[in-house]
Formats: structure tokens, sequence, C-alpha cells
């Protein structure tokens, strides 16, 4: 059983609890993205165990004919064991999302990831033309070159502020520059991406300059948050014609999630005691 604070959080520990969930947000015109929660594996059986289970998840999907897609950590499924796993099984995810119409998200991890991530998500949306997406994080200073690179791709990107603690060689860190940042990072999107926006923060300040630049380049956008973050707001959103999608968290290692969040930074403690409190 998962305690009434995390189930804020997270969706249940099996698939069936966190489609039932999705089932419960489309009525209220939100979609859902599934992550089964697991990172870090070292061992290529756990890794191929997930990717699996992933293939399921996205066959389930299409069968309920939910709004929903999934999302993919590359350690989750093979990238600490070795480049060449984690590509095969993230390539055998995408076959399956495009054989069922499900979108596949991949999830960025620390920075010392990136390239490997970034490479293996080009390679596969230039080759399948689509169907999936990749989070890049504006707190590291190379993610304007990297949007530079894959705003004639295909796919679409989910622009977030940042969640690892990073080195200062490698990212910025004071609040006042990221946002900045992240409003120009996001005016570059919508002034040079056809298509794929994701607005992945709470920030009201930022989802309202994502409105604005909507309006002023007619760019289509989505806004993701998180389960258990600003959920009315989420359904306000989706009243007003916004796009809007929930990450959902499932899985039976929720306990090692939370864990890892509030150990990253100092500021995810706050973070998740305001949205419990709120």
């Amino acid at each position: 059983m998962i305690p009434p604070v995390a189930s804020n959080f997270v969706a249940g520990e099996s698939a069936t609890e966190a489609l039932a969930h999705v089932e419960r947000l489309n009525g209220k015109g939100v979609a859902g993205i599934c992550n089964l929660l697991g990172e870090h594996y070292d061992d290529p059986a756990e890794a191929a165990e997930d990717t699996a289970e992933y293939l399921e998840l996205i066959e389930y999907i299409d069968e309920r004919d939910l709004e929903a897609c999934v999302s993919v950590k590359p350690s989750q499924v093979g990238l600490d064991v070795g480049d060449d796993v984690f590509k095969k099984n993230l390539e055998e995810i995408a076959q399956t999302g495009a054989d069922n119409d499900v979108f596949v998200w991949v999830d960025m991890e620390d920075y010392t990831t990136t390239d490997v991530t970034l490479d293996a998500y080009e390679s596969l949306v230039r080759s399948h033309e689509g169907g999936m997406g990749l989070c890049l994080q504006v707190n590291l200073n190379r993610t304007r070159a990297d949007l530079e690179r894959l705003a004639d791709a295909p796919g679409k990107i989910r622009l977030v502020k940042g969640a690892y603690n990073e080195p200062k060689d490698v990212s910025i860190r004071e609040k006042s520059r990221i946002d900045d940042r992240y409003r120009e990072l996001l005016e570059y999107m919508f002034e040079h991406f056809d298509d794929g926006i994701a607005v992945g923060s709470h920030d009201p300040a930022m989802i309202a300059h994502a409105r604005r630049l909507h309006e002023e380049y007619g760019t289509p956008y989505e806004v993701q948050m998180l389960m258990g973050v600003r959920d009315e707001r989420q359904y306000e959103l989706a009243a007003e014609g916004v796009t809007v999608y929930q990450y959902i968290p499932y899985g039976n290692k929720w306990l090692s999630y939370f864990y890892r969040r509030l150990r990253e930074r100092k500021g995810n403690v706050l973070f998740a005691l305001r949205a419990v409190f709120s």
C-alpha cells in the first residue's frame, strides 16, 4: 500500500491503476504521460524487464483508446549497462509506440547522459518521422545549441527548468537566471519550431508566457505538469482550451523515486511540501 502522502504523486503500483487514473483524467480533459518507476539499473535483466513492461503498457493504452503516452528514463532501459543495450531497448519501445500509435517520450537525466540520450533520440525520431519527444533542461549551458540542433526534427521537445544539481561549469543555478533562460528558449522554440512544444512547468509565469507566445507566433503547444501538483489548475487550463498532459509515475519503486527526487536538490523538498499542503 502506498502511503496517503505518496499517493498524491504516484498513481499506484500497477499499470492497471495508472491507466484507471488516466481514464479519470481524460474525463476532465487532461491527457496522461505514464512513467514506470525505475532507474539506474546496472543489471541487463532489470532493464529488459522494464522494457517489456513498457511494451505491454503501450499496447494497453492502444487497446483502451486512452489519451495517453509513455515516458522512459534512459538509465531504466539500459544506459548504465551499456549504450548499445540502451539504444536497442529504446528502439523496441519506439517501434511498438509507432505500431500502436502511442507517443513515446524520452526523459533526460543528469548532464553526463545528455549526449548519448540526444543521439539515440535524434536517430530514432528522424527514422520514425516523429512519434517521439525528448526532455531538455534549461539550467544546462548547452541547451540552446541542442534546441537549434533539433529544431527541424519531427518530434516534440519538453522544456523544463531542470531538477538535477549539476556542476557549476556546465549549468546555471540562480533562479532568476534560469527563469530568464526559460523565457528566452521558449521564445526561440515558438519562433523556430513548427510543432512539438511542451511547456514542462508549474510556474504560472512561464505558462502565461507560453500563451502569449502562442498568440504571437501561432505555434501549437501543450502544458505538462506532475501528478499531485496544481491538479485543479490543470483541469482549469484544459477547460480553457489548452492541451494539458499530466506526468503519472507508477510502480513498486515509489519509495526510491521520492528519496532520489528529494536528495537531488534541497528545493525539491520544499516543492513537494508545497504541493501536498496546497
